[in-house]
């Protein structure tokens, strides 16, 4: 069916097409006249950005020349910025930008070409002092004014354009020296020799600390399309970074990076960012990660990155690949009216020798060479609330279906079902080899320790050991929400089983590998069946430290009461329970006469409280025992007199656990986990952490030798334990 044809009267075409040619006469004359007067329009704009630079950023820019070549490009030379009070920011001696007409006219400045030529940007830090401190003071000062405003969604979208905008279509830059001076102990130098972009095309040589590497950064861009393929190499070598192990004591290094942007879009309040990072031949190098090189061969991810109004978040469409292993991450971090943290892992079963070879190369080193057989699948769920901690939620199961080991890696996990020697450490240096079988006189089968030290031991450490599989999900829960109160690690959620393979098989390293390897040997162990829990407990009783340089249940029930390991009290069960988590300061809970302090007394009506309740032990007001724990006559000598007082806490500190410093709020995660130890105030002057005594760490490791020494001194001969 034809529709039928609307006819428009001549006089209307005539009238439009006047009203058409007016505006575009008005626009030429418009045009023409901001044409002959540009370099006036330009003249006041660069004053004006020139004064606003001073009163919002105390900068002081001077331009030595500017004008217009052609319609919409502006050549400018001899150019400086220098922040008020610090050193030169940037030097520009020529500088020639073209600006997209059309995105202009509506307010948007994309750049069409660059050319730059002999510029430096120096950032210079002085103790706690940069020549950046101008954004940071912006930034304070904004955001007291729009703290309850931002938007994190169309910030990331203005920030994410800003950046794309000023990527032009065409680019040429001759020697750019990018210098950072950090305290005059760390530097590097960065000169861009050439980097050019032709349409779209990207090549670059940048020239790192004088001739010391070359690297390239070459790729595509399309800013218009918001899409970029960029990878970073070196010349004949891999890519390093000097500075980090200069800084920080840390090795980085790698074959390539390659970054993708693939897409962006706002889209229902919620701004989306598709793209991919990886990585060839990583290798990292630093104390509190591992104790040697950690390298990941090939890594990559596929991230879907989405930010909303009060949050950003890695979605969990977003696929991290490991070789042949692959999983999928959820990381959330809301900024109000709460700050909540989420983190969800999804590995979906696949074959177990898959993860394995996944893993970074020198990240697990007792477990190189493995060889199984199988599926496994793995869950974390993390979910924290800062304005309600205690209501954390914490899972995490890794599920096997037909696992085998087929064989073993560098460590035989099975070793402890036989009599072999244990090398205790103390302060990372070996003590004496103890052997664990029956030709070690000290040696105490678990049918001949008393069951009074058994079942205090175990109230304190490990109620429920004989019935998890190496992990309580509700003590882990827990720490977290008290190690978040506390801004500090003041509780952890080990298990007997977790103790027992920290001691036995990892070395005493406080690294976070050698923490998550800990956790993989325990669920290897514990849901293989590859040791009984009876053997787990009787080896971990005679392992375990109780003293100064007294290890096992045989020696430490010699050492302090003179008695065999079956003829423990119930007192005596208590206070060797009482002092495993700390037991340096064993000898500093006795009175000189040999009996306890009082301050004790609490601890054992606590303890065997909870004991009568389970029926491991008869009531008892009195105390269960504690008035008749007495330390045996030969070892009073050593005792300090009842009026001394001592800070225990300024030894005993061979603990395990990761260092990561929470109190310093000023700190990132980053500077947090492997940063420098010490804080220091904006006057660039050391100071002691909060809730800590003041004192320097040069005092504290004096107090500590002298504690030791006192300790040394009291430490008996071994033999016979009289």
């Amino acid at each position: 069916m034809d529709l039928p044809k609307i006819k428009i009267p001549k006089k209307y075409i005539k009238i439009g097409a006047w009203i058409a040619g007016i505006f575009l006469t008005l626009f030429i004359v418009a045009g023409a006249v901001a044409y002959s007067k540009r370099s006036d329009l330009l003249k006041t704009f660069i004053a004006k950005a020139i004064d606003k630079a001073d009163k919002s950023y105390g900068l002081e820019v001077k331009i030595g020349s500017a004008g217009f070549n052609g319609l919409s490009t502006l050549h400018m030379s001899n150019i400086t910025v220098v922040p008020k009070d610090r050193d030169t920011l940037t030097t520009i001696e020529d500088l020639t930008i073209g600006v997209k007409l059309f995105p202009l006219l509506v307010g948007d400045i994309k750049l069409s070409e660059m050319t730059l030529s002999n510029g430096k940007v120096t950032v210079v830090t002085r103790d706690s002092l940069t020549n950046l401190d101008f954004i940071l003071k912006r930034k304070k000062k904004d955001s007291t004014a729009t703290k309850n405003k931002t938007d994190l969604a169309h910030l990331a979208q203005n920030l994410l354009n800003q950046v794309l905008y000023k990527i032009p279509d065409n680019m040429v830059v001759k020697n750019l020296l990018f210098q950072f001076n950090d305290n005059d102990t760390a530097k590097v130098d960065f000169m861009t020799s050439t980097a050019t972009i032709d349409d779209g095309d990207l090549k670059s040589t940048i020239v790192v600390n004088n001739q010391e590497s070359t690297w390239h950064v070459n790729g595509v861009v399309n800013p218009a399309k918001k899409h970029l393929d960029v990878l970073l190499f070196a010349e004949n070598k891999k890519v390093e970074l000097p500075y980090l192990n200069r800084k920080m004591n840390a090795k980085l290094s790698f074959d390539t990076v390659r970054t993708v942007l693939k897409e962006a879009n706002y889209r229902a309040g919620v701004f989306k960012v598709q793209g991919s990072w990886s990585v060839k031949n990583l290798l990292i190098n630093h104390a509190k990660i591992a104790a040697n090189d950690v390298v990941v061969p090939e890594a990559r991810i596929d991230a879907d990155v989405l930010f909303g109004k009060n949050y950003a978040a890695l979605d969990s469409t977003s696929t991290v690949y490991l070789k042949d292993a692959t999983f999928h991450p959820y990381l959330k971090y809301t900024l109000s009216p709460n700050k909540i943290y989420e983190v969800k892992i999804h590995a979906a079963e696949q074959e177990a020798q898959a993860i394995l070879n996944g893993f970074p190369q020198g990240l697990f080193e007792s477990l190189e060479g493995l060889k199984v057989s199988g599926k496994v699948k793995y869950d974390l769920h993390f979910f924290l609330d800062s304005a309600i901690p205690d209501s954390v939620k914490f899972t995490s199961s890794l599920t096997p279906n037909n696992f085998k080991i087929l064989k073993w890696g560098k460590t035989n996990l099975q070793k402890i079902n036989n009599t072999f020697v244990y090398t205790p450490y103390e302060y990372g240096k070996p003590m004496r080899n103890i052997t664990i079988g029956p030709s070690n006189p000290n040696f105490t089968p678990l049918s001949e320790i008393s069951s009074n030290y058994k079942n205090a031991l175990l109230t304190a450490e490990d109620p429920s050991f004989f019935t998890h599989k190496g992990f309580v999900m509700e003590s882990i829960r827990k720490s977290f929400a008290v190690n978040f109160k506390e801004k500090r690690f003041v509780r952890g959620g080990s298990t007997i089983s977790m103790q027992l393979v920290k001691n036995v098989f990892l070395s005493r390293n406080k690294t976070l590998a050698r923490k998550a390897e800990e956790i993989l040997i325990v669920w290897l162990i514990e849901n293989n069946r590859l040791v009984s829990k009876q053997r787990m407990l009787e080896v971990y009783f005679n392992i375990i430290e109780m003293g100064r340089n007294v290890y096992g249940i045989g020696e430490a029930s010699r050492h302090y009461f003179g008695k065999t390991p079956g003829n423990l009290s119930v007192g005596e069960g208590i206070f060797l329970a009482n002092i495993v988590p700390r037991p340096k300061i064993a000898m500093y809970k006795f009175r000189g006469d040999g009996g306890l302090k009082d301050y004790m007394y609490n601890y054992f009506r606590y303890m065997g409280n909870i004991m009568a309740r389970r029926g491991l032990t008869p009531v008892d007001t009195n105390g269960y025992g504690f008035y008749n724990v007495r330390l045996r006559e030969g070892l009073r000598q050593y005792l300090l007199p009842d009026s001394t007082t001592l800070d225990t806490t300024a030894f005993d500190d061979d603990d395990d656990t990761p260092v990561i410093e929470m109190q310093d709020e000023s700190k990132n995660l980053f500077d947090r986990l492997f940063g420098p130890k010490n804080t220091k105030d904006t006057s660039g002057k050391a100071t002691a952490k909060p809730d800590t005594v003041q004192k320097t760490k040069k005092q504290l490791r004096q107090e500590r030798r002298e504690q030791r020494q006192r300790e040394k001194e009291m430490e008996i001969p071994q033999s016979g334990g009289q």
